[in-house]
């Protein structure tokens, strides 16, 4: 459900029950997102075609599409944090990125004052990541906070104009980077390096490994939590009034400023849980999250801005036509696969598939 969706605006319903409710504003029709979906699931089957014509077996594409959907939720965590910044706030955090990153480096740090066992089988990884990860995710979220204090929220009193916030961001961004590489500099590091990952071998040729699933668990889990606090608690409802309509939201007495701090915290520890996961599947590089930042912004355009579950589908999307493009192209060009499909939500269906027009 999108953020715009606000218990505020539960009171204005017609006196009579058997009067027409009027459409919501901006809403999409259900022919629109049939359309829309169908376009985005042709685009898919054209990659799996391209990818056969290349070569590709029927067993290596499900094994590309696997990987892309444990890539998505990766994505997912990011886009989700993003979604919930910009549904808020209403401006593109270009620093969330440098979370994500910042995210995987502290669990390296903290990776390196603990004692390390041996792995959990199936898994290439041990407890002490399990316990890295979740000590990172309220340092991130800290750090979160404390860029909103310092950059945004001098802004939000002086009632600055979006550009100024972007460019605030852009400084962050910056800023948080040359923080990572003074303190870890710029080499390459693994959380396991020469630690073997072997691939599962499952019907129909499929390769997966025991980690990809951990990491799509894991995202599938977080993403349910945060639906859960989004639609069951107060400070949810809080946060979703706070996105429609800010000003009404403080005359019916919440905190908007409080709302925002939380919208900080929580998309800094799913951009920290993001970044671990990415780090496991990959390796940790100071520029690692830039290099996530566009395939999150182009999952939070897909899904619709404001719709974390949105956010989590057009992650999966993203995830499986980069893996898919990698059967008939040089991987190095998957980012331009998420900025294509991205150009291609923006001409076709500019509110994504769980948003609203005229946000």
């Amino acid at each position: 459900m999108s953020m715009e969706k606000s218990a505020v605006l539960e009171a204005d319903v017609p006196s009579d029950p058997s009067a027409p409710r009027p459409a919501a504003r901006g809403s999409l029709t259900l022919q629109n997102r049939s359309v829309f979906s169908a376009v985005l699931f042709l685009i898919l089957v054209l990659f799996w075609v391209f990818g056969w014509l290349r070569g590709a077996t029927f067993g290596d594409l499900l094994s590309l599409t696997i990987w892309g959907i444990m890539l998505g939720g990766i994505i997912a965590l990011g886009a989700i944090g993003l979604t919930l910044v910009y549904g808020v706030l209403k401006f593109p955090n270009f620093a969330h990125g440098e979370l994500v990153t910042i995210g995987a480096y502290c669990a390296f740090g903290i990776m390196g004052m603990l004692p390390q066992g041996p792995a959990l089988r199936p898994f290439s990884f041990g407890w002490e990541l399990i316990a890295a990860m979740i000590l990172a995710l309220p340092i991130v979220a800290a750090v979160a906070l404390v860029v909103d204090r310092v950059l945004f929220y001098p802004l939000r009193r002086r009632n600055a104009s979006l550009v100024l916030f972007a460019m605030a961001s852009l400084a962050g961004t910056f800023f948080l980077r040359s923080v990572i590489y003074l303190i870890w500099g710029s080499d390459f590091h693994f959380y396991y390096p020469g630690r073997a990952n072997p691939a599962l071998h499952l019907p129909f040729g499929i390769r997966v490994q025991a980690d990809q699933i951990f990491i799509f668990v894991l995202a599938i889990i977080l993403v349910g939590l945060v639906y859960l606090l989004l639609e069951h608690s107060r400070m949810g409802k809080a946060m979703r009034a706070t996105a429609n309509n800010p000003d009404l939201a403080q005359v019916r007495g919440i905190n908007t400023e409080r709302v925002i701090a939380w919208t900080w915290v929580i998309g800094g520890a799913l951009a920290a849980a993001g970044g671990v996961m990415y780090a496991l599947a990959s390796q940790l590089r100071p520029e690692m999250g830039f290099f996530l930042l566009l395939p999150i912004f182009a999952a939070a355009i897909m899904g619709g801005v404001g719709s974390p579950i949105g956010a989590l589908v057009g992650a999966i999307i993203i995830g499986i036509a980069e893996q898919l493009s990698a059967s008939f192209l040089n991987p190095a060009y998957g980012p331009a696969v998420a900025f294509l499909l991205m150009i291609v939500v923006l001409v076709i269906q500019p509110q994504g598939l769980f948003g609203q027009s005229g946000k």
